[in-house]
């Protein structure tokens, strides 16, 4: 009997067990997909809740075509989610891709950039430009797909015979990519015999693709997609001509760099076109900087007296208030800056959160009156004394000499409330001048996978992060959550009242930031809260070639965050004392 008992501890197990984060536990056969379990949990669920479109298997991010060998813990990943909301965005690029080489063989679909609204703007090459009466051809045929539940599978295929496949296809920008790839094998996926390749996961079939549209654009068309925000609709498309006037601009400074793809960057940088690169495209941002401050010199005469600049987190707004202070000065005028932290309200009346806490984002932290009385005042050539507001203590003190603004003076004005027009209701339009600030397009990897702007800003700071406060990077990703909802909420839905946009971007930056942020994402370990984002942001650098940080010229917007930079401690002007009297 003795011997028995051991047989039978050592025999096989039939089924294993996977416990969901609420404690519900699933029971099944050994080798069951994970969409099986999470199918028949979701079954017992009695709210509608965001698509579940991959899960997190013992603190690993894993697609739901995995099979469960042992027993596991389990926390589903969904669109609301960000990697949940990119999972899908992916899948749906994919079938767009699947839907036009079916209809138009040897037409290549090139998935260009993001639109706030929820939207992918795409081109067609290969071909004219798709008709309306094609766009609606292919998006009736993706429909019919997705009908069919078509699944998506995922190969690992050596890198040779990649590669010959890219090159049967004619995908020279994948071609160009595997040039720098550092393993023996890639990541493949299929549908419908299509094979393509994307650097994150998907879905296990077509069926999940539910929700999406497709419309005509100006020389393209829109794939509208399900935001994290409202993942169980598709919000109606709105058209954002500032946005798409710098994605035109951005697209002629990529052909003139003669880069427009990562394939591209780095074979230039290989070839060593590295310090040409640099100072092209460090000329192209000065250059409109300089179109910027002339702008402003000319309305200057029109009686324009204060510039907002406003741009979410991370975008270089800095060190480009400070360079348009330069080519203010260039154009015969005198900048000033003004903080706008110097008119928060005292600390009792600032504003919660939703957790209680103090909201200094919030638009009501800002002591609007005030504000608009002094600005008002000044543009006005009328004295003032300018507050400051203390952290510490959370009061405001009034400077004891009163200020005036002079005639060739001009207020730059920093904050996140700067296209907001509740900030500034009670000033004349003719005397304001908006600038939205942020890094608002990437060089993508090829023509399917996109690098998404926040991801790029996201490395940015984690690199100023551990430059200048002493961060690691779990403490930078730890806070960007709450960062992005405030950008959201305070920053993005302003952004086309903007007089001009620059784009600060900069097509060899991540290339520069590769050395400087890998070594802080490897710090992150298994089981650790961000590790998973983490691997993603790596997984991005990993197809770049490192290029040396010393060719970044010393005034570059990119110093601000890499270390560096001549323009940190320098300070924009001054106000005059008002004449005595006053």
């Amino acid at each position: 009997m003795e011997d028995l008992a051991l047989i039978h501890e050592a025999s096989p197990r039939t089924t294993v067990q996977v416990t969901f984060e609420d404690g519900i536990i699933l029971e099944g056969p050994v080798g069951t997909s994970l969409e099986t379990f999470v199918q028949a949990y979701e079954r017992r669920q009695t709210s509608q809740q965001a698509l579940p479109v991959a899960a997190i298997v013992d603190g690993m991010l894993r697609e739901l075509t995995m099979p469960v060998t042992r027993d596991v813990t389990v926390r589903i990943v969904r669109t609301d989610s960000g990697d949940g909301s990119r999972i899908y965005r992916r899948s749906l690029a994919f079938l767009l891709t699947v839907a036009v080489a079916e209809l138009f063989p040897g037409t290549q679909v090139l998935v260009d950039y993001a639109l706030p609204s929820g939207a992918f703007f795409c081109k067609v090459r290969g071909r004219p430009p798709l008709t309306p009466a094609e766009i609606e051809r292919v998006k009736e045929h993706m429909r019919e797909i997705v009908a069919a539940c078509e699944p998506i599978t995922r190969h690992e295929i050596p890198l040779d015979e990649a590669r010959r496949i890219f090159e049967e296809c004619g995908d020279d920008d994948k071609v160009r990519l595997l040039e720098f790839r550092n393993k023996d094998y890639l990541t493949i996926y299929r549908l419908r015999g299509e094979v393509d390749y994307f650097y994150g996961y998907m879905v296990p079939h077509t069926g999940y693709l539910t929700l999406f549209n497709v419309l005509p654009e100006e020389d393209g068309f829109i794939l509208q997609y399900p935001r994290r925000e409202s993942p169980n609709v598709i919000r109606p498309h709105t058209q954002s001509p500032q946005l798409t006037a710098v994605f035109r601009r951005t697209e002629e400074w990529l052909t003139l760099l003669g880069v427009e793809d990562i394939g591209h960057l780095n074979r230039a940088i290989r070839a060593g076109r590295a310090r040409e690169l640099v100072l092209v495209n460090e000329a192209l941002h000065e250059q409109h900087v300089a179109q910027i401050a002339s702008q402003i010199a000319a309305r200057h005469k029109e009686g324009l007296r204060i510039v907002l600049i406003a741009g979410p987190s991370s975008s270089g707004k800095t060190t480009f208030s400070k360079r348009l202070a330069v080519q203010i000065m260039a154009n015969g005028l005198r900048p000033y800056t003004l903080e706008m932290d110097r008119y928060f309200v005292e600390r009792h009346l600032t504003p919660l959160d939703e957790n209680g806490e103090y909201d200094f984002e919030a638009l009501e932290a800002v002591d609007l009156p005030l504000f608009n009385e002094q600005l008002l005042a000044l543009t006005s050539g009328q004295p003032v004394r300018i507050p400051h507001y203390d952290f510490l203590s959370g009061r405001r003190f009034f400077e004891e000499q009163t200020v005036t603004l002079g005639r060739d003076q001009i207020l730059i004005i920093e904050g996140i409330h700067g296209l907001n027009p509740r900030l500034t209701e009670s000033l004349p339009t003719e005397r304001l001048f908006r600038v939205y600030v942020s890094a608002l397009t990437q060089l993508n990897i090829d023509r399917h996978n996109r690098v998404p702007t926040t991801d790029v800003r996201l490395i940015r700071r984690i690199v100023r992060d551990a430059t200048y406060r002493g961060y690691s990077a779990s403490q930078t990703l730890a806070r960007w959550e709450s960062v992005r909802r405030g950008e959201k909420r305070n920053i993005f839905p302003y952004q086309e009242n903007a007089d001009v946009m620059f784009n600060s971007a900069l097509v060899y930056e991540l290339a520069v930031l590769r050395p400087m942020a890998e070594p802080l994402l490897r710090q992150l370990e298994p089981g650790e809260p961000h590790y998973i984002e983490a691997r993603r942001l790596l997984s991005i650098l990993n197809w770049l070639v490192p290029m040396d940080a010393s060719l970044v010229p010393d005034n570059s917007l990119l110093r601000e965050f890499i270390g560096g930079s001549i323009l940190r401690d320098y300070v924009p002007g001054v106000l005059m004392p008002a004449p005595p009297g006053q």
